[in-house]
């Protein structure tokens, strides 16, 4: 013990202090200042309570928010992950091209979230996009997606597959090849099926794994912000709408500082309860 307080002396302070300064001191100051009606010039000095987190709650671009969030996670751990795994299996096999193939499918998740957001903007562009020279070619009118209340977010939801899948991917590619070949050998010596291996064998083994890579796409999906942005802008009449969109335009651009600060504080809450949640529940033991 004498030989770490050294080490504690030396590393743990200025780590702190970083912490406290970049941390600490503005989520403090976000909480402060959802008290009040500022719009951030000068200091803030009409003082409202809990009206802004009232304020908050009646939106219904609020509300939409939260339900697409909702239906982020929901999406990114029902097909995300599983099209994620199902691909690591496939590209950790000793086939022609593997290798080509991982690079390929990885791509996504190197592009820059703004570029992407821009290049399926333009993807989905009723008048010059890929979507409506394919839907020329077949004699249909058209469609604009983005512009369609109805219909954009599902266009949200298949590009941030897209986007994040080869990151999950890759968490898979690791933790397959750290598995114990022995044990797959005596599943083969066994006589079992590809589905009896996987499913009795590989799953089980790679149950950290799973676990991790559902807790990255749950703090991810309440993140959302840099592809949104140039893809929709959390539009058509607020339908694409995450937190965090929310909060930028209705509290930065809107220059609604006070109503902005309640917002993040509640985003953080509600980061802060799944994170701390999810690894007591389901982590606890890895």
């Amino acid at each position: 013990m004498r030989g770490k307080w050294p080490v504690l002396v030396l590393f743990l302070p200025p780590a702190l202090l970083l912490f406290t300064v970049f941390v600490i001191l503005p989520m403090g100051e976000a909480a402060w200042y959802s008290f009040f009606n500022w719009n951030g010039y000068g200091l803030p000095t009409q003082w409202i309570g809990w009206k802004n987190y009232e304020l908050v709650f009646k939106q219904s671009a609020f509300r939409n928010a939260l339900v697409n969030n909702g239906l982020i996670i929901l999406i990114s751990i029902c097909i995300q992950v599983p099209l994620a795994m199902w691909l690591a299996t496939m590209v950790t096999r000793n086939i022609k091209g593997a290798t080509f193939f991982r690079l390929i499918f990885f791509l996504p998740y190197v592009l820059a979230d703004v570029a992407a957001g821009l290049i399926w903007r333009f993807v989905y562009d009723g008048e010059f996009g890929l979507v409506a020279n394919i839907a020329r070619a077949f004699g249909q009118t058209p469609p604009f997606w983005l512009a369609d209340k109805q219909v954009a977010f599902y266009a949200v939801l298949a590009v941030i597959v897209w986007k994040y899948f080869g990151f999950h991917m890759m968490l898979f590619i690791a933790g397959l090849q750290s598995l114990d070949k022995s044990v797959l050998e005596a599943a083969d010596i066994d006589g079992a099926t590809g589905w009896q291996k996987f499913h009795r064998v590989t799953l089980p083994l790679l149950g950290s794994t799973v676990r991790l890579s559902i807790f990255f796409a749950v703090v991810g999906s309440l993140q959302l912000f840099d592809m949104i942005m140039p893809l929709t802008g959390g539009g058509p009449s607020n339908s694409t709408q995450t937190l965090v969109t929310f909060l930028f335009s209705f509290g930065v651009m809107r220059m609604q500082v006070g109503f902005g600060s309640a917002v993040g504080v509640i985003l953080f809450i509600i980061c802060v309860t799944l994170a701390f949640s999810y690894k007591r529940v389901f982590m606890k033991n890895d």
